[in-house]
């Protein structure tokens, strides 16, 4: 017999191994953020799908078609069965392409993550949407709202054509996804969050908007641990200004201070509006951030 011949890629973003655990897992969202159109999700107040949650007493003007009557020839007392409501849930990704992320690999991190999120949304058949911003004063890069496996390589071409370049604020990517989204659920926020704007703001908005924050900050090794010995000249890579420095040991210090201040801050500003936080390093492989990483913290399930 001949070998069967190996599965050909999807994507380059994604391997069939990590496709096909995907297929088995899906978004945990803290809250249970849902719009009001029919979909897959449970929600907090009832309704009228086919699971049953609870009894309450019957009220006039109550529909009789969900009095329970085998309670009411025991109990001579109608009784009214309440249904979870089933709602639909938005995947909102929102991807930083900006040229920072080009610096050691954070953008061929940030893409398979982003890919992975949507996936599992498409797969749920929840409506996913993807936004990327790369220019200041530009239109976002922008995927419409699609739904189920056949818009996947939809998806996964859209996010695989992404290039870092420009120098867009993030928040001022928060400001162009809102203008064109419609829809309570989630919002995946894929950055290495160095930015000199309101963070706070655009954390708010996506909140008032009815998304859920799920923020994933991905740093470089060197921007995690600098090796910093020498006099140097740091190139903001974005605007291209240079800062000179002497004795840049001495600074690692206050480096390290403002980087973890900003990853406390950025972890608060999550937790506070219903949301999650997580950051990485764009040395780690996509996998051991999926299956170990977000799995164990109940981002996935």
């Amino acid at each position: 017999m001949q070998p069967l011949a190996p599965r050909p890629q999807m994507t380059t973003l994604l391997t069939n191994s990590v496709l096909d655990r995907l297929e088995r897992l899906r978004i945990n969202p803290v809250g249970r953020r849902t719009s009001r159109s029919r979909g897959e999700h449970l929600s907090g107040k009832g309704g009228t799908s086919t699971e049953f949650c609870d009894y309450r007493d019957y009220t006039p003007g109550d529909d009789t078609r969900f009095v329970d009557w085998n309670i009411f020839a025991r109990l001579h007392r109608p009784y009214l069965k309440q249904f979870h409501k089933e709602e639909e849930r938005h995947v909102v990704l929102l991807i930083d392409a900006s040229a920072s992320m080009k610096f050691e690999d954070k953008l061929n991190l940030a893409k398979p993550l982003a890919a992975a999120f949507g996936v599992m949304g498409l797969l749920n058949n929840e409506r996913v949407s993807a936004y990327a911003s790369h220019q200041v004063g530009g239109a976002p890069d922008r995927l419409p709202p699609c739904r189920g496996r056949a818009n996947m390589r939809t998806l996964f071409q859209f996010i695989e054509n992404l290039e870092g370049h420009g120098d867009a604020p993030l928040e001022r990517a928060v400001d162009s996804l809102l203008r064109h989204h419609r829809g309570r659920g989630v919002c995946v926020i894929v950055s290495d969050f160095l930015s000199f704007g309101d963070l706070k703001r655009g954390f708010n908005l996506l909140h008032s908007a009815g998304l859920e924050p799920l923020g994933i900050q991905i740093l470089s090794p060197r921007e995690i641990e600098p090796d910093v010995a020498n006099d140097l000249r740091l190139v903001d890579s974005e605007t291209q200004e240079t800062l000179d420095i002497s004795s840049g040991a001495d600074l690692l210090n206050l480096y390290q201070e403002y980087r973890q201040r900003l990853e406390n801050d950025l972890a608060l500003m999550c937790r506070r509006r219903s949301g999650r936080f997580l950051p990485v390093s764009s040395a780690t492989p996509v996998e051991s951030v999926l299956f170990d990483q977000m799995r164990r913290q109940g981002w996935i399930e």
